[in-house]
């Protein structure tokens, strides 16, 4: 019987995907997600704990600096939810970018030696980021009670504006993990984006107050839509997110889609680059 054959090379086209073999790579994928897990919390004494603990801290020093001393509204939710449901959003989208970001770099001896689609590197702590947020919401679930506020009925729609912010996480996640290759400066870039990046999404402040003739192009910020989306499914917010949504989302899928052509344009020099 024959061997089978592959042969390895560069893909020409522009947007060229082989959701196939993406698919066969599927164990790979999980074991991927599991290791970035195991190394995350291995050797902790809180184990995924921290996975609360970071939003939990962060939402307590808004809470006293926008929520009590600078009077911020807060779409009348106490600022503790108002703040703590959008920190779960943002959190998932900056720890995936962050891992994402460093991801082929850490990986080089795989890298390097041997053959996947490479797009699955990136990808992993995104999903992986997915977990973490699980469990955030394991306080949500604790501190909505508390203060009298329960989930509203538009709590269907909460999977999409997840969806939407993996899809923002990946895209973001495959550029910087393909310009982090050649151009290292970005792993000391990636901190001072996340930073900047929250301000100037609706995480300390309700999307209302940006004036309306900037209301647009603020949507265009790939996480305005899932955080205003995401509270207003679970907490019942009377603003109706689905313009900014909308924005969100074709902004989030440009920045995708040029993030994996980009990726493809450069997959061909990691190995040499790394």
């Amino acid at each position: 019987m024959e061997k089978p054959f592959l042969r390895i090379q560069p893909r020409k086209g522009w947007l060229e995907l082989d959701f196939g073999e993406l698919w066969r790579y599927r164990d790979l994928c999980y074991l991927l997600v599991w290791r970035d897990l195991l190394v995350r919390y291995k050797q902790t004494v809180l184990g995924a704990a921290w996975a609360i603990l970071q939003p939990l801290m962060t939402m307590v020093v808004f809470t006293i600096f926008f929520g009590t001393l600078a009077k911020i509204p807060s779409e009348g939710l106490p600022y503790p939810l108002f703040s703590y449901s959008a920190l779960l959003v943002w959190s998932f989208f900056a720890n995936s970018i962050n891992q994402a970001s460093n991801s082929l770099i850490g990986a080089s001896n795989l890298v390097t030696k041997v053959y996947f689609p490479r797009i699955i590197m990136p990808a992993a702590p995104v999903m992986a980021g997915l977990l973490d947020m699980a469990v955030a919401f394991s306080l949500m679930l604790l501190l909505m009670p508390y203060y009298g506020v329960y989930p509203s009925t538009n709590v269907w729609a909460l999977p999409i504006f997840i969806f939407l912010a993996m899809m923002a996480a990946l895209g973001v996640g495959i550029w910087l993990a393909a310009l982090n290759v050649k151009y290292r400066d970005f792993r000391y870039v990636v901190p001072f984006l996340t930073q900047f990046w929250m301000f100037v999404s609706p995480v300390v402040y309700p999307a209302g107050m940006v004036p309306d003739k900037w209301r647009l192009l603020y949507a265009l910020n790939p996480m305005t839509g899932p955080i205003e989306g995401f509270r207003w499914a679970l907490l019942g917010t009377q603003t109706n997110p689905w313009p900014l949504v909308a924005a969100s989302a074709m902004s989030a899928a440009v920045i995708l889609a040029l993030g994996v052509v980009y990726f493809q344009r450069t997959e061909e020099f990691f190995a040499d680059l790394i």
